[in-house]
């Protein structure tokens, strides 16, 4: 299909502090005892997309997910793992790896998704409208109860989060008009020209901006090249691309029609334009009737993909959301997880070893060589690998990651614990999340707490 795949895998995110360290990574953090990043790898190559490029903040980050991606993708996937600056945005990533892109399209993937929507959809949704942008959009998800995975064991009520509000074309095809949810107050603005070409626009608060996109190199080259100051490829990028569709030159400056002596008619012959191709969208002379128009003026095209309602994506954007995906991936999404469960619905490690009256529950996983002392309870959690947990401890909704080590009597609710952690005896955590190699002492009781090295 000649795409060139970019995948923007951040750094040490700094809204999943203290769950990342210099040790791991955003890409590296586990879901279901795997990296986050092995989800969009298998996604990609399950598409039959295997020539990838991973862009890491950071030089030591950069290290540390090429080090894991040699060892888990040899013989696999081609993979070349790029290194630019920290905090330069989505935007300024791709600009530092410019050289690197060479074919005619290029497929951007965030490298923190868990789903099973298959981005090729959104490579041939793109392909065939000969489009400049093609994003895909997917339903909202329903917001957690709370920054702590919900251990109350109460049932809230969740509320679709309005993360983007966007207009399409009647058909449903073409991006109109694209917005963060929390910039839309009262009243909002609406290009005229683009509604007037359109003829009407069905704006939308139930879709959200999936950050996997295709564009057409050189338009996206260009933009970056003449945009200097833009950062992202979702609040810069995609919008203004969306401003001028009715413009000629992908990147000219707003007034520039305005300043021509007959803007005016040419705006209006672009309108029609742009008012035929949505008009024949369905019809087998579609492109005849974009590439012809009615002057010499050009327009450019926004689609979207709109991936089904059944299919499963999840962002690993925040402590929130990594709480929800591994809860996810081991309960109603366990297709994703690349496991065989049991007929209780766990995944218990055959190394593992259980001690006396110790029960681990449905949707729950014990990780390779970890050991559980007598009547302990483990409930929709995920224990790492070589964890030593003692006796008559209580672990709900939680995530305790790769050798932390938790002692007699404690209980953890909704909770973090990284790797290298150690919870002394009877330490009593809800809703908190503890840094790697940090030490809890005993007794303790504590709620909605952060422990992390000053």
């Amino acid at each position: 299909m000649d795409f060139q795949v970019v995948i923007l895998a951040g750094g040490f995110s700094s809204n999943l502090v203290p769950l990342v360290s210099k040790e791991v990574p955003k890409a590296l953090l586990p879901v279901a005892n795997r990296p986050v990043l092995s989800y969009v790898l298998d996604l990609l190559e399950s598409n039959n997309l295997k020539d990838l490029i991973v862009v890491v903040e950071g030089e030591d980050a950069a290290l540390k997910v090429g080090g894991w991606i040699s060892s888990a993708c040899v013989d696999r996937l081609h993979v070349e793992v790029a290194a630019v600056a920290e905090n330069i945005g989505t935007a300024g990533a791709l600009r530092a790896i410019a050289h690197h892109l060479t074919a005619k399209d290029i497929l951007i993937v965030s490298g923190d998704i868990v789903s099973d929507i298959p981005p090729g959809a959104v490579a041939a949704t793109h392909r065939r409208h000969d489009a400049v942008v093609t994003v895909m959009l997917c339903a909202q998800p329903v917001s957690g109860p709370s920054e702590s995975g919900g251990s109350s064991g109460k049932d809230k009520t969740k509320k679709p989060a309005c993360e983007d509000i966007v207009g399409l074309d009647s058909w449903k095809q073409f991006l109109l008009y694209i917005a963060k949810g929390t910039e839309i107050k009262k009243d909002t603005r609406v290009n005229k020209s683009i509604l007037c070409a359109a003829g009407k626009m069905e704006l939308r608060s139930d879709l959200m901006d999936s950050h996997i996109y295709a564009f057409k190199r050189s338009v996206l080259q260009e933009v970056l090249d003449q945009k200097p100051a833009f950062r992202s490829l979702k609040q810069d990028v995609l919008p203004y691309l969306v401003r001028t569709q009715l413009r000629s030159d992908v990147s000219s400056d707003q007034n520039n029609v305005e300043e021509n002596g007959n803007g005016k008619d040419n705006m209006q012959n672009n309108e029609v334009v742009l008012s035929q191709i949505l008009s024949n969208a369905s019809l087998p002379s579609f492109h005849q009737v974009y590439e012809s128009g009615l002057d010499s003026r050009k327009t450019h095209k926004c689609c979207v993909y709109i991936a089904d309602e059944s299919k499963i994506f999840v962002r690993l954007n925040s402590i929130q959301a990594f709480m929800d995906v591994n809860r996810d991936v081991i309960g109603d999404a366990n297709h994703l997880s690349g496991y065989s469960f049991s007929a209780h619905h766990n995944i218990v490690h055959p190394s593992a070893e259980l001690g006396s009256k110790t029960t681990v529950g449905p949707h729950c996983m014990l990780g390779e060589g970890s050991q559980v002392g007598d009547k302990c309870s483990v409930k929709r959690s995920v224990i790492g690998r070589h964890c030593r947990i003692g006796s008559n401890v209580k672990i709900v909704n939680s995530v305790v990651m790769d050798h932390a080590t938790i002692g007699d009597g404690c209980s953890i609710q909704g909770s973090v614990i990284c790797s290298n952690a150690q919870l002394q005896e009877r330490a009593t955590l809800r809703d908190c999340q503890v840094e790697a190699g940090y030490i809890v002492c005993a007794g303790g009781e504590h709620k909605g707490e952060t422990f992390a090295r000053r």
